[in-house]
């Protein structure tokens, strides 16, 4: 269990910089990648971070999580208040929740938890360790 946890730390981490480096880079991504790999590699890294916080449930307990936990921050930019505003202006606060609701970025956090659980499938499968 300690192997798969630090599998899905590398596997967040990894998510983590991509996402980054997509926002950095934008400019020379093609236009489709620069548009939705970020939302899409943000939701990926909430998935491995429930992977990794939840070793022992199944890839469907994170896969339900993910998806409620990216959908409720989602939902939660329609609040709109000075004290969240202010929190969502500071680079930490903006790149956890966001700065306005749209409902393309919910089939952009689909499409990313559905590519974290293919790559938590293939890399298990590597390491021959169930999901």
């Amino acid at each position: 269990m300690k192997r798969k946890r630090w599998i899905h730390l590398v596997l967040m981490l990894a998510a983590i910089l991509l996402g980054l480096a997509s926002r950095k880079y934008s400019g020379r991504l093609p236009a489709f990648l620069a548009d939705n790999a970020g939302d899409a590699l943000w939701a990926m890294m909430v998935y491995f971070g429930f992977r990794f916080l939840l070793v022992h449930k199944s890839i469907w307990a994170a896969l339900f999580l993910s998806l409620l936990f990216s959908f409720g921050i989602e939902f939660s930019q329609l609040y709109q208040s000075e004290w969240i505003n202010e929190i969502r202006g500071t680079l930490l606060g903006g790149l956890i929740l966001g700065h306005g609701f749209l409902a393309v970025d919910l089939v952009r956090y689909a499409a990313g938890i559905a590519a974290g659980v293919v790559v938590d499938w293939l890399v298990g499968a590597f390491f021959k360790h169930p999901a």
